[in-house]
């Protein structure tokens, strides 16, 4: 996953406890029946997700790396393995919310159990760096599925028609987006992948040299106001827009606007963690499917960048941007800068590459191998980071991947386009 030792024997056990901190800090919020839900078959009930990051932990070094560990129950390896095979067998996911035993306590019990294990674990020294990659994998991991804790809850919050709030005051007014423009790039070769010191995901390597056509790219991301526009103009109704998958859902799912939007009359609002509220015209586009992402970038005569143009436009960005690190989870753009705004935080945004494998790439050895690798078909990669991804998560070569139906996720829609060609 990655072959720097980025985690310090000194500090591992206090980055263990900060980033296991901040996933009970998202939980605090939620009743008890809150953790339980399974709304659809890719949402995963909160209950799972704190029993799975303690899975991965318990599995991958505890079980790996301490001689003296003794499990708490070795039934919780079939029901919180999520797909990695050589690990063992795995309980069906779709099914995740049928489980309600073990309950809630049992898993904030089990948590404990393998966190004071870790937290001896780790206190010790002459910890290997193999076994301090492995803890920052799944630290790593941890804040992966904070942010799907944080979809999956909205989700599950949103299927009930009182509209139930996560937090209260929780969604501050966006600043104007002001007039969309256009930085120019000239193109040629560059260098994409990572490169240098720090954590990061084998599917970012191996660093390699690529040819880039001029483009540009908007100055911030598409707002709300923009998509309005596109639903009145009757963009749901024109096949000429859609590609064909795309056009087809449509059609079987009743799309007609971005998920979580809600029409009475003349008058649109949203529901967000924070409930029920008026649409901010100004707020970013988010929670839209790959399909929606392209058909837009088509009415607007323009495309959606590749992950190629992205990265090298992002080089150059600033870094601040609506990170999860203040528990406030709904898109806003900050201040104009005067530069590409939004590009890290706030919405992942859509790209038109499908996520493949970089040239001379080869995962890791073992079951975390199968963490990115395998999963490289029939997906969209998506860039940036959004207002769920905690900040220091996200860097310049992370790639999010999505297939191009899902709209559960904070996603959102950056146009791009080429000189002198019509779109």
């Amino acid at each position: 996953m990655t072959t720097n030792p980025v985690l310090r024997e000194s500090a591992a056990a206090t980055r263990y406890r900060a980033v296991r901190d901040r996933t009970a800090a998202i939980c605090a919020p939620l009743k008890t029946e809150d953790y339980v839900i399974q709304s659809m078959p890719d949402v995963s009930p909160t209950k799972w997700h704190l029993a799975h990051t303690t899975w991965f932990f318990e599995t991958f070094v505890l079980r790996e790396f301490d001689p003296v560990y003794q499990a708490l129950d070795d039934r919780y390896a079939y029901l919180f393995n999520s797909y990695y095979v050589q690990a063992g067998d795995r309980f069906h996911r779709p099914h995740r919310g049928f489980l309600s035993r073990p309950t809630v306590e049992d898993v904030v019990a089990y948590r404990s159990y393998v966190d004071s294990a870790m937290e001896r674990f780790l206190s010790v020294s002459d910890l290997s760096t193999r076994l301090l990659e492995t803890v920052e994998i799944g630290l790593n991991h941890e804040q992966q599925h904070q942010e799907l804790m944080v979809t999956d809850i909205k989700h599950v919050l949103s299927m009930n028609p009182l509209y139930p709030v996560y937090k209260g005051d929780l969604v501050p007014q966006s600043t104007p987006a002001g007039e969309l423009t256009w930085a120019s790039f000239e193109g040629g070769v560059v260098n994409i992948g990572h490169q240098g010191s720090g954590f990061f995901y084998d599917n970012e390597q191996p660093p390699h040299r690529h040819f880039l056509e001029p483009f540009e790219l908007a100055n911030r991301p598409v707002t709300n106001g923009e998509f309005l526009a596109f639903i009145e103009a009757g963009g749901y109704n024109n096949a000429t827009l859609w590609l064909s998958q795309g056009w087809d859902l449509v059609h079987q799912e009743g799309w007609n606007h971005p998920l979580y939007w809600i029409r009475e009359n003349d008058s649109w609002s949203e529901f967000s963690l924070g409930g029920r509220i008026s649409l901010d015209l100004d707020a970013p586009l988010t929670h839209v499917s790959y399909f929606e992402a392209d058909a837009f970038a088509r009415f607007a005569g323009a495309r959606l960048p590749t992950e190629f143009e992205w990265e090298h436009a992002a080089e150059g960005a600033s870094r601040l941007g609506h990170f999860s690190d203040d528990l406030s989870f709904h898109p806003r753009l900050l201040p104009d800068d005067g530069g590409l705004r939004g590009m890290f935080g706030t919405n992942w945004e859509w790209t038109s590459s499908h996520y493949s494998p970089y040239p001379g790439y080869r995962p890791v050895d073992g079951a975390l191998g199968e963490y990115n690798g395998k999963f490289m078909a029939n997906q969209f990669v998506l860039r940036g980071g959004s207002c769920a991804t905690p900040s220091d998560h996200v860097r310049l070569t992370y790639r999010n991947f999505f297939p191009s139906y899902a709209r559960w996720q904070f996603a959102g829609v950056r146009l791009c386009r080429t000189p002198g060609t019509t779109q």
